[in-house]
């Protein structure tokens, strides 16, 4: 599903990743963890195809995504990769409905199918009689199900979570929790998530172990 193989990144010189080898399979769902600094997050950007590994191998859905051109990448994160970010990162000036939408617009489809499935897609995560309101009138745990939403529109072979929940209250955080799990069981949906939270991390399939920029062991928690 995904394999990432040798992967290493420096800033300047500060090395953040130091030779990476992972897998992730179809339908698991997986945490990241590690202390600030450790890597977490330029890892998923570099999973997520948002930034380039200085060395190293991607193999995302059987594509080796580093032999990508630039539209080609662009096109293929669009369709396959769906992110969710720990301050949602919807457009203030459009609804629910239509942030949804942006993605499967941008990927083609007719503005009459991206607002059907936008709508069932609302629907499906409890948010129908929400599709017309803008952020700003939503709360902070039905932004974060809109962003799940918006995530969601094209169908994508993985979810890359980075603090999804970190913004959020205990109620609307295990809400989220439980959300990912549903869409797991419902559609099959991979997930791989940063996070902080011990309880999120616990309930994952596996939980990778990032310190200095290396993997330093990982959890799996059988259920």
């Amino acid at each position: 599903m995904i394999q990432l193989e040798g992967i290493t990144k420096s800033f300047g010189s500060l090395q953040v990743l130091k030779g990476i080898d992972l897998t992730i399979n179809k339908g698991e769902v997986v945490s990241i963890v590690g202390p600030s600094g450790a890597g977490k997050t330029t890892l998923l950007q570099i999973m997520g195809t948002l930034d380039k590994p200085d060395a190293g191998r991607i193999v995302l859905n059987h594509v080796e995504v580093n032999r990508l051109k630039d539209k080609e990448l662009a096109a293929f994160r669009n369709k396959e990769i769906g992110f969710v970010f720990q301050f949602h990162q919807l457009l203030p000036e459009f609804t629910a409905l239509e942030n949804v939408m942006i993605p499967a617009l941008i990927n083609g489809t007719s503005g009459r199918n991206a607002r059907k499935e936008a709508e069932e897609m609302l629907a499906f995560l409890g948010l129908a009689e929400r599709a017309s309101h803008k952020p700003a009138e939503l709360s902070g745990g039905e932004k974060q199900r809109v962003a799940v939403a918006r995530a969601l529109i094209n169908h994508p072979s993985v979810i890359l979570a980075d603090e999804p929940s970190g913004s959020l209250d205990t109620q609307n955080k295990e809400e989220l929790h439980r959300l990912f799990f549903e869409l797991r069981e419902k559609l099959g949906q991979t997930f791989v998530i940063v996070t902080h939270d011990e309880t999120l991390a616990s309930q994952t399939d596996r939980t990778i172990h990032l310190i200095d920029g290396r993997i330093n062991g990982e959890s799996t928690h059988p259920f």
